[in-house]
C-alpha cells in the first residue's frame, strides 16, 4: 500500500520509483515493540512508543519498502540529546530484528567504542527479554548474547580486528562520537554485504572532533536531509537546536529534546542550565549533551561581563607591599608575548592581582595590522613593547626584580619547558622560582578555582586591558576525566592567553601553600 511521506525527516529524500510504505509491516514492528518489549530503568511497564518514536524512526524504518519488497533505509543515523530514551529504543529495535523480523540466522550486535558502552543497549533487551513471558520461553538470555533458534544478539568489544568475520544483518553502533577512529565502522557495516535487507542503525548525541567518523556520517545525514546527497537508502533522524538559539529557553530546550515534558523532565534542564550558569564553562557541555549542538574540542571559558565585574581600580603600591604575593611568569618564545601575573591575598574572598606583558615591536606592528592594537595596551600601562623583533629577555627581568625589591613574593611559577637564563638569573638573585607544569594534571584545580573566585567577584584586577583581551580568547580544553586547561582559539587569527595563564599559574602557586599548610586555608580544598 503507497503511502505519501510526511515525516519532516524524509521531506527531501530521495525516493525511487517503485518505492512503497507498507502499513502491515510499520503497523507490525509497533505492536511487537509495545507488546513484548518494557521498560528497565526507571520507568515500569510496558513499552509504549512516543509519536516521534514511532513516525520518526520505526514507522519508516519498517514500512518503507523498495519495489521488490525488501527494506528500502539500510542505514539509520539517529543524532539526539541525552536523557531522550535513545538506549531503551535501539534495544527494542535490536529484539525487533531478532524475533520480529524472521530471518534465518540473524546476527545482531551492538557496538560501541568500548564493550561497557556497548553493554547498555544489550543489557537493556536482555532485561527486556527476561520480563516478557512469550520472549523468554522462547530464547536463551545469557551474560553477552541472546540466542532465538539460529539467531542471536549480542555486545562485542570495540576490538575491529576482531571482528573481520562478522555477517551481520543488524548493527546498533551506540555513542558514534565517542568513537576513535574509523575502523570499527567500517569493519562492521561491510559485515553486512552478503544479507539482503541489512539494518545499521548509529545512534548518538553531537560530538566535538570534526575529524571524527560520527562528523563525517553527521554531515553525511545533513546532506541526504537536505536533498544534496540523493541515497535512498539512508535515514537521517537529526533533533538539535541552531547554534544562534537562546540555550537558556524552553523552547530551545524543547525544539531540540522530541521527549521533552515526557521523557526528559523540565526541571532536569533547569537544574543543568542553573550550574552552567554559574559556570561558564560548562555552557558549551550543556549545547552539546541537551541541545544536540557540535562544538570544538575546546568549550568558551568566561563571558566578558563576568571578568569585568572586578574592574574596580587596584589599592595603592603601599597597601600592596603590605600583602603576600605569588607569582606567574608565562615566558614566551622569543618571538611571542611574556606575561608576568601578580597575586596578592587581602582575605579569603578577596585577592588583586596585576599583570604586566611583553612583546617586541616588530610583533605589535604584525599583531596590529590583524586588528589587536598592542599600542593602546602600552598607553594604558599594561604592556611593554619592547625594540627589535625578540623578546627582551633583560626588559622583563628588570621587572621581575624591581617588582621583588618593592613586594614580598613567595614564589614565582614558571612552565618548566621554558627555562632560559632569565630563569636562573632570577633564582642568582633570590628569587623562589617554581616549575609549574602546564598539563591537565597542574592545571585543572588552579584554572576551576581562577573561575569560581571571578564568577565572586573575588579577585581585582583593575579592568587591564591586555588582560581582558586575553580573557575574551581564552577557551578551555577537558580531558576525558573533565580536567580543564586553558589555550587559545587556533581558528582565529591574533588570539593569545599569556596573561590568563600566567594569572592561573600564580593563583595555583598559591594553593600549592595552602595545601603545604605554609598559610592559612582561605577556603575549603
Amino acid at each position: 500500500m503507497q503511502q505519501q511521506q510526511t515525516n519532516s525527516n524524509l521531506s527531501q529524500i530521495n525516493f525511487r520509483e517503485g518505492d512503497y510504505f507498507d502499513e502491515v509491516a510499520a503497523e507490525h514492528a509497533v505492536q511487537f515493540i509495545e507488546k513484548y518489549c518494557s521498560h528497565v530503568k526507571g520507568a515500569s511497564g510496558r513499552l509504549v512508543l512516543e509519536d516521534w518514536q514511532k513516525d520518526d524512526i520505526v514507522r519508516p524504518l519498517f514500512g518503507w519498502k523498495r519495489e521488490d519488497g525488501l527494506r528500502k533505509f539500510r542505514t539509520c543515523y539517529i543524532e539526539i540529546p541525552r536523557k531522550n530514551a535513545k538506549s531503551t529504543l535501539s534495544a527494542a529495535i535490536a529484539l525487533y530484528m531478532l524475533f520480529g523480523e524472521g530471518e534465518h540466522g540473524a546476527e545482531i550486535v551492538s557496538a560501541a567504542a568500548d564493550r561497557q558502552q556497548a553493554r547498555i543497549v544489550y543489557d537493556i533487551a536482555a532485561g527486556m527479554c527476561r520480563q516478557s513471558r512469550t520472549l523468554s520461553t522462547r530464547a536463551r538470555v545469557m551474560q553477552n548474547e541472546i540466542r532465538f533458534r539460529s539467531s542471536f544478539y549480542k555486545s562485542i568489544s570495540a576490538e575491529a580486528r576482531t571482528k573481520h568475520g562478522f555477517n551481520c544483518s543488524c548493527v546498533i553502533f551506540d555513542e558514534l562520537h565517542a568513537q576513535p577512529d574509523a575502523e570499527l565502522w567500517n569493519v562492521l557495516t561491510t559485515s553486512v554485504a552478503s544479507r539482503k535487507q541489512p539494518l545499521v542503525i548509529a545512534l548518538t548525541t553531537a560530538g566535538h572532533d570534526t575529524s571524527s567518523i560520527c562528523f563525517e556520517i553527521h554531515e553525511y545525514a545533513k546532506k541526504v536531509q537536505s536533498g544534496e546527497i540523493p541515497d535512498a537508502t539512508f535515514l537521517p533522524v537529526l533533533y538539535a537546536a541552531d547554534a544562534d538559539d537562546d540555550w537558556r529557553a524552553e523552547a530551545t530546550w524543547r525544539k531540540a529534546n522530541p521527549g521533552f515534558g515526557t521523557i526528559c523532565q523540565r526541571e532536569y534542564f533547569e537544574q543543568q542550565v542553573f550550574e552552567a550558569q554559574n559556570s561558564p564553562s560548562n555552557i558549551s557541555k550543556f549545547k552539546r549533551l541537551h541541545l544536540n549542538i557540535w562544538t570544538s574540542s575546546s568549550e568558551s571559558w568566561l563571558a566578558d561581563e563576568d571578568f569585568m565585574k572586578n574592574k574596580e581600580k587596584l589599592p595603592s603600591e603601599e597597601y600592596l607591599q603590605t600583602l603576600e604575593c605569588w607569582c606567574g611568569l608565562d615566558l614566551a618564545s622569543t618571538r611571542d608575548l611574556t606575561a608576568f601575573a601578580m597575586l596578592w591575598r587581602e582575605s579569603a574572598t578577596r585577592f588583586y592581582l596585576r599583570v604586566h606583558q611583553f612583546v617586541n615591536a616588530e610583533r605589535a606592528e604584525t599583531k596590529n595590522s590583524e586588528g589587536v592594537n598592542y599600542f593602546e595596551f602600552q598607553e594604558s600601562g599594561d604592556l611593554t613593547i619592547t625594540s627589535g623583533n625578540v623578546t627582551d629577555f633583560d626588559a622583563v627581568r628588570n621587572y621581575v626584580l624591581q617588582q621583588a625589591e618593592k613586594h614580598n613574593i613567595r614564589a614565582v611559577a614558571f612552565d618548566r619547558k621554558f627555562a632560559p637564563y632569565l630563569v636562573t638569573e632570577l633564582l642568582d638573585r633570590g628569587l623562589n622560582m617554581s616549575p609549574f607544569g602546564q598539563g591537565f594534571y597542574e592545571m585543572s584545580y588552579p584554572t576551576k578555582r581562577v573561575e569560581m573566585s571571578l564568577l565572586k567577584g573575588e579577585i581585582v584586577h583593575g579592568g587591564n586591558k591586555c588582560l581582558r583581551w586575553q580573557f575574551n580568547c581564552a577557551i578551555v580544553d577537558k580531558d576525558a576525566a573533565d580536567n580543564v586547561k586553558i589555550t587559545k582559539n587556533r581558528h582565529k587569527k591574533g588570539q593569545q592567553v599569556d596573561g590568563v595563564v600566567a594569572s592561573i599559574m600564580a593563583f595555583g602557586e598559591m594553593l600549592k601553600d595552602i595545601e603545604n599548610n605554609e598559610i592559612p586555608h582561605v577556603f575549603s580544598l
